[in-house]
């Protein structure tokens, strides 16, 4: 059995939580492999919205196992709170809930470190969520970090101060107030006190024991492809690698094990925090396209920033990731557009047309080239299959289909998991 891949193919917010939701029943294990907290996974059913941060996306379904795997960055304080908030619904998380004992655990002075860093930076800031995660994976790499195994030893007491004593010293450089710190430690212990109550895994061997045994396993990215740490826009990127390589570094399994890797992204384009985004827009159909698809950070309430379609930053996911089949989102949002417009290429200062992304890209100015292309301008809430869709939304998906060069399976047409239409 090989493993499935799906993550985002734009700078994060694609959807992913609600096609993890609509995708498990077809799997019995669903595994998050990078991110931390600042994700920010939407699932709505049953009239209900719910927000998941750090839990696998399949936590929703019966007799689906959910692991949180070594390569994601794990708040215990945050991790208590959402499985505080899932208790109402008889969420079975003791049973099929399991988290890797390599996962990385963010500490209090994480977060400080992290508002320090941001604050240090004056108009040249990242744009981060202030969650701790870039200052975690620092100490990670820098191999000083503590694990969630290491709760568990005799030891970890002396472990974690030694680490804070660290973080403070940083922090007395950029004379940041370290004086809200007790009221995080006490609220910090006292969910590591809840953590120990879990189910704290080698979750490697679980994985790959789970494939052996020829059941289905889907692997849950968070963020999106162009806010890899490598291949992103960086340095305006997350911490982590976002792409499907990151499934097996952050999961413990091998890439001849990876299966179909799906791909989603919106039928246009959003980004939360700075950098280059050549398709911005910043006039009135913008603002409708914010306010349509109610473009607001599912984790930081920032509004986000919206554009049309980039086909040249949406080709380059396509192939540094091996996408075999496009999920496309948010298509209802388009709805109010009497046109639509399609990035082709880009056009630099010196007048010459190209269609892929350069490492300059952060550095020189690009206008996007346009297609028009007629809207459908129809209400797409009660369209139950593709032959329903308006002949404007078929042709946009057959024009995209055809110079990605990658099959489009599935529609969404609203928030609601029955608003998905497969192809």
């Amino acid at each position: 059995m090989k493993m499935d891949v799906l993550l985002g193919l734009q700078w994060g917010d694609e959807g992913k939580g609600k096609v993890v939701d609509v995708l498990a029943p077809q799997y019995q294990v669903v595994a998050r492999f990078q991110g931390g907290p600042n994700a920010g996974h939407t699932l709505e059913f049953d009239g209900i919205k719910h927000v998941l941060h750090q839990i696998p996306s399949g936590i929703f379904r019966e007799n689906i196992v959910n692991i949180i795997g070594n390569g994601v960055v794990l708040d215990p304080v945050v991790l208590k709170k959402e499985i505080d908030g899932l208790q109402k619904f008889n969420i079975a998380f003791r049973s099929n809930l399991f988290i890797s004992k390599k996962a990385t655990i963010i500490i209090p002075t994480h977060k400080l470190l992290d508002a320090a860093y941001e604050k240090s930076k004056g108009d040249k800031k990242i744009g981060s969520t202030l969650k701790g995660i870039g200052p975690t994976y620092q100490d990670k790499i820098g191999r000083v970090a503590l694990r969630v195994g290491d709760i568990l030893a005799p030891d970890f007491m002396e472990k974690y101060q030694t680490l804070v004593e660290k973080h403070k010293g940083i922090l007395s450089f950029y004379d940041f107030d370290i004086s809200p710190l007790a009221e995080l430690e006490t609220v910090f212990f006292d969910a590591i006190e809840f953590f120990k109550t879990l189910n704290l895994v080698d979750s490697e061997y679980e994985v790959n024991t789970y494939l052996k045994e020829g059941k289905s396993v889907l692997a849950e990215g968070a963020q999106g492809s162009l806010l890899d740490i490598d291949f992103g826009s960086y340095p305006f990127v997350t911490s982590s690698t976002t792409m499907a390589a990151g499934a097996c570094t952050g999961l413990g399994v091998a890439p001849s094990k990876i299966g179909e890797v799906f791909g989603i992204f919106k039928a246009y384009c959003t980004r939360v925090g700075s950098g280059p985004f050549p398709t911005e827009l910043f006039d009135a159909d913008g603002e409708a396209m914010r306010k349509e698809g109610n473009e607001f950070g599912s984790t930081t309430g920032r509004p986000r920033r919206c554009g049309w379609i980039d086909l040249p930053a949406l080709k380059y996911s396509i192939m540094i990731n091996g996408v075999s089949q496009l999920f496309m989102m948010k298509a209802d949002v388009l709805n109010i557009f009497k046109e639509i417009k399609i990035c082709t290429h880009y056009k630099l200062a010196d007048g010459s047309l190209v269609d892929k992304l350069s490492y300059e890209l952060n550095d020189v100015d690009v206008n996007p080239v346009y297609k028009t292309v007629k809207g459908w301008n129809t209400d797409l809430r009660h369209v139950k299959s593709y032959e329903d869709f308006p002949i404007e939304l078929k042709d946009y998906v057959a024009y995209l289909e055809s110079v990605l060069e990658v099959p489009i399976k599935l529609v969404s047409v609203g928030p609601d998991r029955t608003q998905t239409i497969l192809r």
